[in-house]
């Protein structure tokens, strides 16, 4: 076998239709676009969600909901993975965002909040943005420190 005599496998290429090349070809004439009209004319091309002039879905539904420009966003982390950081790195004293970044827990832009999900068995101050009571109650029953930034 050589580069000059491969070839596509057989049914896997198709000839292209030539249209507008005569009358012979069976594709002259009207090029397959039928007679006259908006899509028979040159540079024609269907704005999405056209309906034939039809009012369109986008604009018979009502508008609803609101996105409120200033939200902030929290990355969640809760009380059982950071016992697991400690279980398995053997993280102790203090957990700041720098160890969270580090151990793929959050990214460095992100806002980070404390969720009481688990149990908290490690005495470790953390700090972070937000704690939710239920983990702050934790962290301190743990003999912790909830530091808010």
């Amino acid at each position: 076998m050589n580069l000059n005599n491969i070839q596509p496998a057989s049914g896997s290429t198709h000839n292209s239709k030539r249209i507008g090349r005569g009358q012979g070809s069976g594709k002259g004439g009207t090029s397959t676009k039928g007679h006259k009209g908006q899509k028979a004319r040159a540079g024609y091309s269907e704005k999405i969600g056209f309906e034939g002039g039809q009012m369109p879905l986008q604009r018979r539904l009502p508008k609803f909901g609101f996105k409120n420009v200033n939200r902030k966003e929290y990355r969640a982390i809760n009380l059982d993975s950071i016992q697991n950081l400690v279980d398995t790195k053997g993280i102790s004293g203090e957990i700041t965002k720098e160890v969270l970044v580090a151990n793929g827990l959050a990214s460095k832009n992100d806002l980070i909040k404390i969720l009481g999900r688990g149990d908290l068995k490690a005495n470790v101050s953390i700090s972070a943005n937000k704690f939710t009571k239920s983990a702050e109650e934790a962290i301190t029953k743990a003999g912790g420190k909830a530091i808010t930034l």
